[in-house]
């Protein structure tokens, strides 16, 4: 890959990672920060999957509905199927939370359940980029 391009890509998984750290920062407050963790969880997700199509020169829309992102993912690497597949709950963290509303906050359980997730589906994509895109 040009290290032109890697810059680029690297972007990506460079975001989705300070997200993660974002969500461990929220879920260890006290008390926890639930709502924004969530929210978190979703970008790592979602900036993952726009990385991985970065890295296949794949075009994608702006969206945050990770269903839509990983069918396309899964078009160029069918391995990622699990872990997308688990992530796709996030993208209802995107909106959630972030307007007054009548949503129920999940447990503290749930947000950590859902960071598991996040983590899972950053690595398996960071360990299908070239070591040149690692952040």
């Amino acid at each position: 890959m040009r290290p032109e391009k890697a810059v680029v890509v690297r972007g990506w998984p460079s975001k989705a990672a300070d997200d993660l750290r974002g969500a461990r920062i929220d879920l260890d407050a006290d008390p926890p920060f639930i709502e924004d963790a969530l929210f978190h969880c979703q970008q790592a997700a979602e900036k993952s999957l726009k990385g991985f199509l970065t890295a296949y020169d794949t075009l994608f829309k702006k969206t945050h509905d990770l269903d839509e992102l990983g069918r396309v993912c899964l078009e160029l690497d069918a391995g990622l199927a699990d872990a997308i597949q688990s992530a796709i709950p996030l993208t209802v963290f995107a909106w959630e939370f972030r307007y007054p509303g009548d949503s129920q906050v999940p447990s503290i359980k749930e947000a950590n359940e859902s960071l598991a997730v996040a983590t899972m589906l950053y690595s398996a994509v960071l360990q299908r980029l070239p070591q040149s895109c690692h952040p």
